[in-house]
């Protein structure tokens, strides 16, 4: 993808996306699931309650990610994921069993 061409990215996505991924795989929630299902519910529930960033190109978007990329931005989106995971854990969609894995 060139640097000029149109795009449509929600930045904060992005950023709950991958802070999400890295704290299921952390020791802290290791005994929560992993499944498919709950990670997106995780970030879904965590997105509902942040808001949205979004750029239409690469430029943009880079610089997005250097604006929100500040301690108090990122223990606030940590809050609001360690907040959904929570929620996710308690009432889980999944119908088979939640991995620990």
């Amino acid at each position: 993808m060139n640097m000029s061409d149109p795009i449509l990215v929600n930045v904060t996505e992005e950023i709950v996306r991958g802070l999400v991924s890295f704290l299921l795989r952390g020791p802290e929630y290791q005994t929560f699931c992993k499944c498919e299902m709950c990670e997106l519910d995780t970030v879904a529930l965590t997105l509902n309650a942040l808001p949205s960033k979004y750029v239409t190109s690469m430029e943009a978007r880079d610089e997005a990610f250097r604006v929100m990329n500040t301690p108090e931005n990122i223990e606030r989106i940590n809050r609001e994921i360690i907040h959904a995971l929570h929620v996710v854990n308690k009432h889980p969609r999944h119908k088979e069993e939640p991995t620990s894995i």
